[in-house]
């Protein structure tokens, strides 16, 4: 008879736990998130109570901007897989816990919002940002957030535009309402 020996081999195709199954989808919504991101301001949270952050990520939805906390871990993943889009010179900044604002419209509006909760609450702490490219300190996001909205903005420079037009039709029309003026006092005069 011959001795046959039994050897255990793994199969090739593992088995995916749950867990990881979960975490390979978290990762997979957050490179979703930053593909359509325009921005990103990462905040330390803790302080924050469950009601005051809900209510702060319900403010942020209405400006077209999500408040997502997750693992720093998961957060680092999704970023490299963005092929660069999103570079983050060094990880300090994602430490302790981490909660991402991902903007995806104007920019100004949501950090307003931030803002106000951080004056509000004196939390939560902003730890550095992301637009264009460009790193942000957490004290240059404030500056942004001091600036007036796209709106006011553009009504700004359309103003700036219409004013010399403006103070043309002034200067033409006083002339010709002084002509006028003068004419109906000469009339009354004579009558």
């Amino acid at each position: 008879m011959e001795d046959k020996k039994i050897t255990k081999s793994r199969p090739t195709n593992t088995k995916v736990t749950a867990g990881r199954q979960k975490k390979i989808q978290i990762i997979t919504e957050l490179s979703e998130k930053l593909a359509k991101a325009k921005a990103l301001i990462f905040t330390n949270y803790q302080g924050l109570t469950h009601k005051q952050l809900e209510g702060l990520k319900k403010a942020l939805k209405e400006f077209n901007a999500e408040l997502i906390v997750t693992k720093n871990t998961l957060l680092k993943r999704a970023l490299k897989m963005e092929n660069g889009q999103w570079k983050i010179e060094n990880d300090e900044g994602l430490q302790n816990p981490t909660a991402t604002l991902f903007v995806y419209d104007d920019v100004i509006m949501p950090l307003k919002q931030l803002a106000k909760s951080l004056k509000m609450f004196g939390l939560p702490i902003i730890k550095f940002g992301i637009l264009d490219n460009q790193a942000l300190t957490g004290d240059q996001v404030l500056k942004l957030a001091m600036l007036p909205s796209r709106e006011v903005l553009l009504s700004q420079v359309i103003s700036g535009l219409k004013s010399p037009i403006f103070g043309l039709h002034r200067a033409l029309i006083w002339n010709i309402n002084n002509l006028v003026m003068t004419l109906s006092a000469i009339r009354q005069k004579k009558a």
